[in-house]
Formats: structure tokens, sequence, C-alpha cells
């Protein structure tokens, strides 16, 4: 019996996605490193790492990938989204709000006069002081009205959601059930700056 010829999947001609330049914002691609200048500061990526093409148009990025397979057409979407991200990091900003969970020991949380570093003492008890700096760009500041509320504001998403993370992260319950012992610094609420 002949061995059947396998037809495989035509490959997709070209996949493309376009993101709007708004006004007020400026940006510039030059070998795949993207950078997005606005009222609130700048902020640059590399793509290098990415075989994606990315070309200005007038007003807007387009980002395309020809001939590719399902992982290179996959990272079109991606792209576009961190260009979205960085256009709306210049223009509005992003805002992480973090709550404070204790049972018994309240925690003791001390931001420096540059507010880009944290630390965080009495955590279940403990007397070893936890020290978290702030990535860079990213500043954080107790809220007023709400007790045991800190909110940590930037343009670029990565570095606030890393910030906030490291956070969360140092007030970690070692040898103990966490569903029982649920004390720690949880993100509360996230999202675009004064929405």
């Amino acid at each position: 019996r002949p061995e059947e010829a396998r037809t495989k999947m035509p490959r997709t001609i070209n996949s493309s996605r376009a993101v709007k330049i708004p006004q007020g914002v400026t940006v510039t691609v030059s070998a795949r490193i993207v950078k997005v200048e606005g009222p609130r500061g700048k902020l640059q990526r590399n793509f290098k790492h990415l075989n994606v093409q990315i070309e200005k148009k007038k007003s807007e990025v387009e980002v395309s990938v020809w001939f590719g397979n399902r992982k290179h057409i996959a990272c079109v979407r991606t792209v576009a989204s961190h260009i979205q991200n960085m256009i709306t990091g210049v223009t509005k900003g992003y805002e992480y709000k973090m709550r404070f969970v204790y049972a018994h020991f309240p925690v003791n949380f001390t931001i420096d006069d540059s507010a880009t570093k944290v630390e965080i003492r009495n955590f279940l008890g403990e007397k070893v002081v936890r020290s978290v700096p702030m990535l860079e760009g990213v500043t954080i500041t107790r809220t007023k009205e709400i007790k045991d509320e800190v909110v940590l504001v930037g343009n670029d998403i990565d570095l606030v959601s890393q910030s906030a993370a490291n956070i969360q992260q140092s007030c970690l319950v070692k040898n103990k059930d966490i569903r029982k012992f649920l004390d720690g610094i949880y993100v509360s609420q996230k999202g675009i700056l004064g929405n």
C-alpha cells in the first residue's frame, strides 16, 4: 500500500495588527526598538528577540509577520499589547493598590523620604526588617483615607506590577498553614491611574 502523502496546513501569508498613536504622543521605531514619549515621560522597549516587523505609519504602529507559524502569529498581538501599554503609561500612568492583612501583629510599614524604598517590620511578630526597593520610576505612597493601604504609581506597567509583587513576596508565611495564617500585603486593586 503506497504511503499517503501528508498534506500540510497552508501558512498564513501575512498577519498584522495596528496600534493607534494618540495626539501628544510620539513613537519612534528603530531596528525593533520602540521608544514612546508622552506627557508623563519616556519609555523604551527592545523587541529584537522576536521575529516580527514593526513599522510606524502616519498615526499608528503596525506589527506584522509574514508566513508565520502559530507561535510567530501569537507574537504579533503580544508586541501590539506591549506598545499599547507603553502609550497608556506615558499618557495616563498605572496604579496598584495594596492592603495589609494581619490577625494579631500589626504590620509596621515605613516609606523612605524619596518614596522609592519600603521597610516592613513586625510581620507575624518577627524581629527581621524586610527592605524592598521600588523599581525605576515607581513611587509608593500611603492612602490617607483608608487605613493599612498603600498605592504604587508609575508609567511602566511591568515595573509597577513587579514592585507590587516584590512587596507581596517579601511577606510570605513560612512553616505554617497558609489557610489559617492569611497575614501579608496583597494587591487589592490595579488599573489605569485615576480610574
